[in-house]
């Protein structure tokens, strides 16, 4: 628990086999209330790893996808009552030690949902970011900040943590199994009017790490440009995308 909240900690997993560990030891358990690991059709030992540390662990026997993992990781939270979701990447890419301080921030009602950003301070190059992947980011968010009206320094973090209200929220469903998935999430929280807050997150690139090649790459930069054009096109009343369709918050503007 975190300030009253019940706190879960979701892993989208795919052949995690040798950074999983790492990863769950670093988790401060003393807030949190459980980890959950999705694996989605894994070809390595994730899953006997899962398991052998104890963690609730469900497993697609076909990959879904990113996405499609995602969906799983929150519907099965939202299932164990969670107040509080952190998705964290397996691959130890990301600072599992900054669970507490994201989930404390929604905990306080300080923010909806609030982003491990990579851009603040120099953590990504210094990390090992590649310059292209340093550069692509950059240029992608300038673009997503202009077409979204948003100051985000960074929209395609793997660490993110939400309210149950958020979850339950947005439309997942209509949303890609593939990577830009995250993308459209975080546009459907901002269009429904969600605060959303940033913390620095230090990034390791390892040598074990996941990483999507140059060709996947190039196919979520142009989903993530559509994303952010439809985005600008429904609240201008141009268009009525499928991502944005829903009711939103009580209170809340979405046209």
């Amino acid at each position: 628990m975190i300030h009253g909240k019940r706190l879960l900690v979701v892993m989208p997993a795919y052949n995690a086999e040798r950074t999983l560990e790492r990863t769950w030891s670093e988790i401060p358990r003393d807030v949190v209330d459980e980890v959950i690991l999705v694996d989605d059709a894994s070809q390595d030992g994730t899953v006997q790893v899962s398991h052998s540390l104890g963690l609730p662990t469900l497993v697609h026997e076909k990959n879904l996808g990113y996405g499609g993992n995602q969906k799983t990781c929150y519907a099965a939270a939202l299932a164990r009552n969670a107040d509080i979701v952190v998705m964290i990447h397996p691959d130890y890419q990301y600072e599992p030690r900054l669970v507490p301080a994201m989930a404390s921030l929604i905990a306080l009602g300080v923010y909806d949902v609030v982003l491990g950003s990579r851009i603040i301070g120099k953590g990504a190059r210094r990390g090992g970011m590649p310059r292209y992947k340093y550069a692509a980011n950059r240029v992608l968010t300038l673009v997503q900040n202009l077409l979204l009206g948003e100051k985000l320094t960074e929209y395609h973090t793997g660490c993110r943590a939400f309210s149950r209200r958020v979850l339950e929220t947005l439309p997942l469903a209509a949303n890609s199994d593939d990577f830009v998935f995250d993308n459209q999430m975080l546009a459907q929280t901002l269009f429904f009017r969600f605060r959303v807050g940033e913390v620095s997150c230090p990034t390791r690139y390892l040598p074990d790490s996941s990483s999507i090649n140059l060709a996947r790459s190039t196919r979520y930069g142009f989903g993530v440009l559509w994303t952010s054009l439809q985005y600008r096109a429904a609240r201008l009343r141009l268009a009525h995308p499928r991502i944005f369709n829903g009711s939103g918050p009580r209170g809340s503007e979405v046209c």
